[in-house]
């Protein structure tokens, strides 16, 4: 085709409406379910073997999803697993969609955080122990049913748990094996055990975003396949 008549095809699609194709939705506009609220977080790798990915927070606004922050994340030391069927001791981050009970840390709240926000102490534990009816619970001190090799002793993570969100992962009706204390939290040497994970200042511009009052929630998925965040 001479340039001339490529220049008026051209013109004539645009004509009829046919112009560059539009940009895709933002992510949460994809997704089955985004928990209801009017803020999200999605935690996203390319691969259920990844173990870096994206963490990006959303507000609704308007009748659409605005991204407020996007940066770099870790998941599990072997990738990440459907939540529905995850092990515990597995080290894979379980997929799903999870609610965000309340927010922890070693430090001081950043100011201006709405959520929830327990202090670690000296006799603060997380039971990750099956036998222990306070299983998947934070317990202060440790529950005596509650062995002290099958827990983790909070303080003793100093930079993971600065600041973290507890992550609803089988938090209201812990099933046992399934795995407890997923949470999102400070970056540590490496892949995690099973949480995401990001750098101390996301986690604190998170925590200074995210309004209980919007029933912020977040999303753990994979680019695409079986557990991709848009099937959630």
């Amino acid at each position: 085709m001479r340039p001339g008549a490529l220049a008026l095809a051209v013109c004539a699609l645009v004509a009829l409406g046919a112009g560059p194709p539009a940009p895709a939705p933002p992510l949460p506009a994809r997704m089955a379910d985004t928990g209801g609220g009017t803020q999200l977080i999605t935690a996203v790798a390319p691969e259920r073997a990844s173990t870096t990915g994206t963490v990006t927070w959303w507000n609704r606004e308007d009748g659409r999803w605005v991204r407020r922050g996007s940066v770099p994340a870790r998941f599990g030391a072997k990738g990440l697993a459907a939540g529905a069927s995850r092990k515990q001791g597995t080290n894979t981050t379980p997929t799903g969609l999870y609610g965000l009970p309340y927010a922890f840390g070693i430090k001081a709240a950043p100011p201006g955080t709405a959520s929830t926000y327990r202090r670690v102490h000296q006799h603060s534990w997380w039971c990750q122990d099956n036998g222990s009816r306070s299983y998947n619970r934070w317990t202060e001190p440790r529950a005596a049913d509650c062995r002290a090799a099958e827990s983790e002793h909070l303080i003793t993570y100093r930079a993971q748990y600065a600041h973290a969100l507890v992550i609803g992962f089988n938090y209201e009706r812990p099933v046992r094996g399934r795995g407890a204390g997923i949470f999102l939290h400070v970056n540590g040497r490496g892949a995690t055990a099973g949480c995401v994970s990001v750098s101390e200042d996301a986690m604190r511009r998170i925590l200074r975003w995210a309004d209980p009052a919007r029933r912020p929630h977040i999303a753990v998925g994979t680019r695409s396949g079986s557990t991709a965040v848009t099937r959630l």
